[in-house]
């Protein structure tokens, strides 16, 4: 029996993982199906709100190798599985990973040609708010072509994060003055 293309072996086992995934409460991020060899590799990219720790993985592997068997037709022999999370390359491309990103530092390069180093603040369905130079922008996602996490080694600057909260508590947010009553 042979097994169907790259394109079609993914296209019939992609519902039936992510239903895996999700039932485990997690989001399916990628799914790739890769001729190795005489196997096929099965390469599977989970995330969360709240990440992914290795015994989930564990046990997301497990789930996803039982419905894999399930359909073995689909590819038609031995496959090696590879369950895993995003790396920190990962662009940032739905509104999810923007939330998941709260507090980060990113790179982004606009639509307009602009590229701009800032860090995240409150994301909803058609925008993010990000800190650059000490300024708070909201950035509509149509207008981002490419975001990507840089990788820090410490802890953000106190004072980026009390502007980012404050952009996101909104006009009536925390502008008070910090009196007794206040604090």
């Amino acid at each position: 029996m042979s097994s169907p293309p790259r394109d079609e072996a993914i296209a019939l086992l992609e519902p039936v993982v992510a239903d895996a995934v999700s039932a485990a409460g997690f989001d399916l991020e990628e799914l790739d199906v890769q001729q190795a060899g005489r196997r096929r590799l099965v390469k599977v990219v989970v995330d969360s709100d709240d990440g992914v720790g290795l015994d989930e993985i564990s046990e997301l592997s497990r789930a996803v190798s039982k419905v894999l068997d399930a359909h073995e037709h689909v590819l038609a022999g031995a496959y090696t599985l590879e369950v895993t999370s995003p790396g920190t390359d990962r662009p940032l491309t739905k509104p999810r990973h923007w939330r998941r990103a709260r507090h980060r530092l990113v790179k982004i390069k606009l639509s307009d040609g602009g590229e701009l180093t800032a860090r995240v603040g409150a994301a909803d369905d058609e925008g993010v708010q990000v800190l650059a130079e000490q300024q708070i922008r909201t950035l509509a996602y149509r207008d981002i072509e490419r975001a990507v996490v840089e990788v820090e080694f410490q802890q953000p600057p106190a004072q980026d994060l009390v502007l980012l909260k404050r952009a996101a508590d909104g006009p009536e947010g925390d502008d008070r003055e910090d009196t007794e009553e206040s604090r």
